[in-house]
C-alpha cells in the first residue's frame, strides 16, 4: 500500500494567497549592509599598494 500523502498546510495556503494580493514582503534588512561590515579576508601586500 502506498504511503499516505500529508495534508496541505492551511498556513502555507493563506500566506500564498496574501503574497498574490499584496506582494512579497521586503527583506528584513538590506543586503548591502553585510558587505560594508565584512572585514577583508586577506591583507593587501605592500607591493600591491606601492603599484596602485
Amino acid at each position: 500500500m502506498a504511503n499516505k500523502r500529508p495534508r496541505p498546510s492551511k498556513a502555507k495556503r493563506v500566506k500564498a494567497v496574501a503574497r498574490k494580493r499584496v506582494g512579497a514582503p521586503k527583506p528584513a534588512r538590506a543586503l548591502d549592509e553585510r558587505q560594508e561590515r565584512e572585514q577583508p579576508k586577506h591583507k593587501k601586500r605592500w607591493q600591491d599598494e606601492a603599484d596602485a
